[in-house]
């Protein structure tokens, strides 16, 4: 299905600030679908001929609709847009005529112009037409409720014409709270409350006001609720903005333990201002599990971090056991061990301090590769250099591939370059370069004439490729891939296949050297059969 801003640039002339204010009607127009309990329909001229295509549409969820097929993309002309092009041709809201059947809903149409008001505060000529199509199958009994909805509906109606609807949106703010159905309260030009629905009475005694709102000052109400006296100032003074045709940012008040959402718009049809529309949302659930999830992150980051010093301990340990054994065989095998302890310890320290339960792995395999070079038992000074981004990592997937790394790299460093291969060169150690695309720097001269090895990564459909490749004296004669190598191998090969349900598999370079390539699925299962990330 293509956008709104495709199919207008595909089939009109209309600008980018008129497309840009198209969109900004269409993540708005929910409210206004939902006051007027009909469907909205976005119409932009295609041709002079009075051809239209509608480019957006929103079903109301406060009435059944009256399309059961999508009409986004769908040209029309002729006698069947006949009210669209009074609206545009003559510029003003065209609601006459009979009610028209689909199928078997009958219908009826209106047609509101739309106008972009400039920047000098003038409104431009008509750009597209918003067709406003009411479902009459479903008879209605006019009741407090739903004339002031349709009111208010055509209040709203006329600002679009007027050019003044929708106001600019705050950063950051979305339009999916508070509506309609959450809780209206509709103010006269004094600020005096003259309609509450049920569910706004409902929101506000929750805050502790029991009394009925209409004939209320709703400015001062708020000043009088809100539990902080600089939150009911703001919230105040959100109410006094919108009566001076203003639209101000939502604002939240607390009040015995309860949270309400609110959102105020100017009502000024016209360009008079007649009153304003405040919007309210019961929030308190919302909230609390706010507070509960920002608690329990603070607790996750706190595990983690005790985890990390619990494996920094662990590592202490066993270095200084290493220390005192006297078997060089039993050393190598303590000081294998605190590397392993204090890779994994890295992921949880990163994990520490992040807000969700993934990490950021480039940073992480710089750190190891360091560590490899320094502490690998090796004579020859080996290069390290990354290509590619591993991205963010899942803490499961991270926690195993940064033990895998770690032994691929220090195997490569080990036992991919002996004491005789050192070069009388040698490139420099130390922290992961990168390629000469992505800043870090890279030694003069051909890679192949030092001694190198080069940790790659990329995603392709749900998979993450790792490859670890050197350039070294490649693997032994008759080396069996599957069953052979030392303990570091047994280990890589049983977190791929178990841990990281991927495969792995040790080759020959094809240039001389070794390479380990590994794939990792990034669409984990759950025991359960669910898919998770």
């Amino acid at each position: 299905m293509s956008t709104l801003r495709d199919l207008a640039e595909e089939h009109t002339h209309l600008r980018p600030a008129d497309i840009d204010h198209l969109h900004r009607i269409a993540g708005d127009w929910q409210l206004l679908s939902d006051l007027s309990f009909a469907d909205l329909l976005l119409w932009v001229p295609v041709d002079a001929d009075g051809t239209f295509l509608c480019v957006a549409q929103v079903r109301p969820t406060t009435a059944p609709t009256a399309y059961q097929d999508d009409q986004v993309g769908r040209i029309v002309g002729g006698p069947e847009v006949a009210h669209l092009e009074v609206a545009y041709r003559q510029g003003r809201i065209w609601r006459e005529g009979d009610p028209v059947w689909y199928g078997d809903v009958p219908a009826r149409h209106e047609a509101i112009p739309v106008r972009l008001r400039a920047a000098d505060g003038e409104a431009s000529e008509v750009i597209a037409v918003v067709g406003r199509d009411t479902n009459l199958s479903t008879a209605r009994t006019p009741s407090q409720l739903e004339l002031n909805y349709l009111t208010t509906a055509d209040d709203l109606a006329q600002m679009i014409a007027d050019g003044t609807f929708p106001p600019p949106r705050h950063p950051g703010e979305t339009t999916s709270a508070p509506r309609v159905g959450d809780g209206l309260v509709r103010l006269d030009a004094n600020g005096k409350v003259t309609y509450a629905s049920p569910n706004a009475q409902s929101a506000y005694r929750r805050l502790g006001y029991a009394s009925h709102l209409v004939g209320e000052d709703l400015a001062a109400l708020h000043r009088r609720l809100a539990g902080d006296p600089l939150e009911g100032t703001d919230a105040a003074n959100a109410i006094l903005a919108a009566l001076h045709g203003d639209a101000p940012p939502r604002r939240e008040i607390d009040a015995r333990g309860a949270t309400m959402l609110t959102r105020a718009l100017p009502l000024m049809p016209a360009g008079v201002p007649i009153g304003a529309l405040v919007l309210v949302r019961d929030i308190t659930e919302v909230r609390r599990r706010d507070r509960a999830l920002i608690t329990k992150d603070a607790t996750i980051r706190e595990i983690h971090h005790r985890v990390k010093n619990n494996l920094q301990t662990v590592a202490a340990l066993l270095r200084l056991q290493a220390r005192r054994v006297s078997m060089p065989e039993a050393r190598v095998a303590l000081e294998e061990s605190v590397r392993r302890v204090a890779s994994i310890a890295l992921v949880h320290e990163t994990l520490s301090m992040s807000s969700d339960e993934a990490v950021e792995f480039d940073g992480i395999v710089d750190r190891v590769a360091s560590a490899a070079t320094e502490v690998a038992a090796t004579e020859v000074s080996v290069g390290m250099r990354r290509k590619g981004s591993f991205g963010v990592l899942p803490a499961e997937i991270a926690t195993s591939l940064v033990m895998v790394l770690n032994e691929l790299l220090l195997n490569a460093v080990e036992h991919g370059f002996p004491p005789s291969d050192a070069d009388d060169e040698p490139a420099a150690g130390g922290p992961l370069a990168t390629e000469p695309a992505l800043g870090g720097p890279v030694p003069d001269g051909p890679p192949a004439a030092r001694p190198e090895v080069v940790v790659a990564a990329h995603r392709f459909r749900k998979q993450l490729h790792v490859s670890v490749t050197d350039n070294g004296r490649g693997l032994p004669t008759g080396f069996d891939a599957e069953r052979g190598g030392n303990l570091g191998l047994q280990i890589v090969r049983a977190l791929v296949t178990g841990e990281l349900r991927g495969t792995i598999e040790l080759r020959d370079g094809s240039t001389g050297g070794t390479e380990a390539m590994i794939v990792v699925p990034l669409a984990r299962t759950a025991p359960d059969g669910r898919s998770g990330s």
